[in-house]
């Protein structure tokens, strides 16, 4: 959420920030309903004024015998209480008015976000790995001899429908190796706190994040009011919400394992095919809590973090920086880490690592309270993939299939597979 103040001060900027977004300017609409709450409460404030007045003089007419004085004094005070009440109420309406439409609006882009209107638009900053050769046409994970025993896609849909997966066996081991292997990972090497979070939240912890209130249809809610988060970033974030830490306190680094739903809206057609694009899925996911001279470069941290995890499983990567119209709408600036699918012979996104500054915090009303004193002040929060396990599993398999239906696996997984480095043509590890 941004800062009327703020637009107060710089409406032009704000509005010019926006169109960087290919949004209309809203800067003239936001400051009259602030101009109209904030003339609401000075007049409750004269009105309160002239309230106590009037009651301090109620007692002395009374004392002096002027009757009629007293009654008018009575009545004013009266009149005056119905006044401020009416003024509140009216104030109150406007502060709302005011809140739901700043919580409708983006993050504002940093200034070394590049201009665009969609992915076409998109930066890339490095290619990391050499995508690999076959002597065969390579296949997409789906079609693989070894993996067709292990993913079940016609028993997913008599289950639940489309855009779900049945994983058994050697799949299902090798998916959660990915996981265990990502975890293991961060907690070790990066310095993230594991944690284990509910998948079920509140209204409140998806205004906070930012998925309400304009995009409640990209998730599901449960007929008692609960949502299904859609990543972890949801419950991850509002650890701090209406928290007030300490300087000393920051960063603080998060990591969780969690399965995540969402409803795909506006993606019928879309990779239909396989488990690219599901309802149900996993992903290891990283939030840090930071002091705001220190967002950007935990971006960059982040980032590395991330990547790190694909050269580990010997995987093909490039990272690009999303321009102005790709970008997420609680997102300063985000990198997209898109890994090399032979099946699809280009790279698919695997993670997103984003910088949101103090426009959740807001939301959330997180703050700190600096070391030198002063006042609280808002935390900075970032959020990224660490990695999204389904989409590193496709990476794993399409990467390492051979011309006889096998797949060769990354050894960093052998640990966690018994030894095991193979899926064998009929789906066994060897």
């Amino acid at each position: 959420m941004h800062d009327i103040r703020l637009i107060r001060e710089t409406p032009e900027a704000f509005d010019a920030a926006l169109a960087r977004r290919g949004l209309a300017p809203v800067s003239a609409e936001l400051l009259a309903i602030d101009a109209a709450r904030r003339a609401r409460i000075l007049a409750a404030e004269t009105a309160q004024a002239e309230r106590n007045a009037a009651s301090k003089e109620v007692g002395a007419a009374k004392a002096r015998g002027d009757e009629a004085e007293f009654d008018r004094l009575r009545a004013l005070v009266a009149e005056k209480k119905d006044e401020i009440a009416r003024l509140e109420d009216e104030a109150k309406a406007e502060d709302a008015k005011l809140r739901e439409r700043l919580m409708e609006l983006p993050n504002l882009p940093r200034e070394d976000v590049p201009e665009g209107a969609d992915e076409a638009d998109n930066v890339e900053l490095r290619r990391v790995g050499t995508p690999p050769v076959f002597d065969f046409a390579p296949k997409e994970h789906f079609e693989i001899a070894g993996v067709k025993p292990g993913m079940d896609f016609e028993t997913a849909a008599k289950l639940s429908g489309s855009r779900f997966v049945v994983m058994s066996g050697s799949v299902a081991r090798i998916h959660r190796a990915l996981a265990q292997f990502m975890l293991d990972t961060h907690i070790e090497e990066n310095g993230l706190t594991e944690t284990w979070t509910p998948v079920l939240v509140r209204d409140e912890m998806m205004y906070g994040t930012g998925q309400l209130p304009k995009f409640g249809e990209d998730s599901y809610r449960t007929t008692n009011g609960w949502w299904l988060v859609p990543t972890a970033e949801v419950t991850l974030t509002n650890i701090v919400s209406g928290l007030v830490l300490e300087e000393d306190d920051l960063p603080r680094r998060y990591v969780a394992h969690t399965q995540c739903f969402r409803s795909e809206a506006g993606s019928a057609g879309k990779d239909t095919a396989g488990m690219l694009r599901q309802h149900q899925f996993e992903k290891v996911e990283m939030v840090s809590v930071t002091h705001p001279e220190a967002s950007d470069d935990e971006l960059e941290r982040m980032t590395r973090c991330a990547e790190g995890i694909l050269e580990k499983l010997g995987l093909a990567y490039r990272t690009v920086v999303l321009c102005t119209g790709d970008m997420g709408f609680g997102a300063r600036r985000t990198h997209d880490i898109e890994v090399w699918l032979p099946g699809q012979d280009t790279y698919r996104e695997i993670s997103s690592v984003s910088v949101c500054g103090d426009f959740q915090a807001r939301r959330m009303n997180a703050r700190f309270k600096p070391a030198g004193g002063g006042k609280p002040e808002f935390l900075h929060t970032l959020n990224g993939s660490g990695l999204a396990v389904g989409r590193c599993l496709i990476a794993v398999l399409e990467n390492g299939q051979q011309a006889d239906g096998s797949v060769t696996l990354p050894g960093v997984l052998a640990s966690r597979l018994g030894g095991k480095t193979t899926l064998t043509p009929d789906g066994r590890l060897a």
